[in-house]
């Protein structure tokens, strides 16, 4: 599975900032969903113990969640650690696993954010963009923004918000837990995203696209 499109990674600060503003042009906050057969869940995860990260793809059946499919490459750092520029830092080892993926989905859910984020361009933007497939940003934290807390009741919705304009929903997924942050990242709509993360999360707080990639991650991580 190749990217549509791609640019260097070899970039300064400044260059990978005005890169975000040109394609965060480029995202369509409209649904563009396709019959949805295969969800891919991304995450990454670094060693503590040298300059190694490990990015896993794991592809599950939408109608059953179990996996289909997973992908793990360990990579090394190669951007700095750099606040609202982690796409770059993490996106090319994901590229990589997907390269290797072979049962295409067509909805991508990352554990990160897509429009809620500084520049409007986080690490699902990037990664829906580049590959021109809808994707969602679903983080277990909130990047910026205000919101009221919504109601204990799974499948309760708030308006994530920045300076008057909604940049995701804040969704709690399970009874009396902590909600989770959900926003656009390509080719879909806020509404749209948050009942895909609801289907994804039947259990657990986590949408199981997270939750196997995660587990994933970690499972390579312990033997390092």
């Amino acid at each position: 599975m190749e990217p549509r499109a791609m640019h260097s990674w070899k970039l300064s600060e400044e260059e990978a900032i005005q890169l975000q503003q040109k394609l965060a042009r480029q995202v369509i906050t409209e649904d563009q969903l396709a019959d949805v057969q295969y969800v891919a869940g991304v995450d990454v995860a670094y060693s503590k113990h040298s300059d190694k990260l490990i990015a896993a793809v794991v592809i599950l059946e939408a109608d059953s969640l179990k996996v289909a499919e997973s992908v793990v490459v360990e990579d090394h750092v190669q951007f700095p650690y750099i606040p609202g520029l982690f796409s770059f830092r993490e996106l090319p080892p994901v590229i990589k696993a997907f390269q290797q993926i072979q049962t295409p989905p067509q909805l991508i859910v990352c554990d990160g954010q897509g429009l809620a984020h500084p520049r409007s361009f986080g690490l699902a933007s990037h990664l829906g963009v580049l590959f021109d497939m809808p994707a969602i940003g679903c983080g277990k934290t909130r990047l910026l923004g205000e919101f009221e807390e919504p109601s204990l009741v799974r499948g309760s919705v708030s308006p994530l918000v920045d300076h008057g304009k909604v940049i995701g929903s804040v969704v709690r997924t399970q009874d009396g837990i902590k909600p989770i942050f959900v926003s656009v990242g390509h080719k879909i709509s806020l509404a749209t995203a948050c009942d895909w993360i609801l289907k994804l999360a039947p259990r657990y707080r986590l949408p199981e696209t997270t939750r196997q990639a995660d587990q994933l991650v970690n499972r390579v991580l312990e033997k390092k």
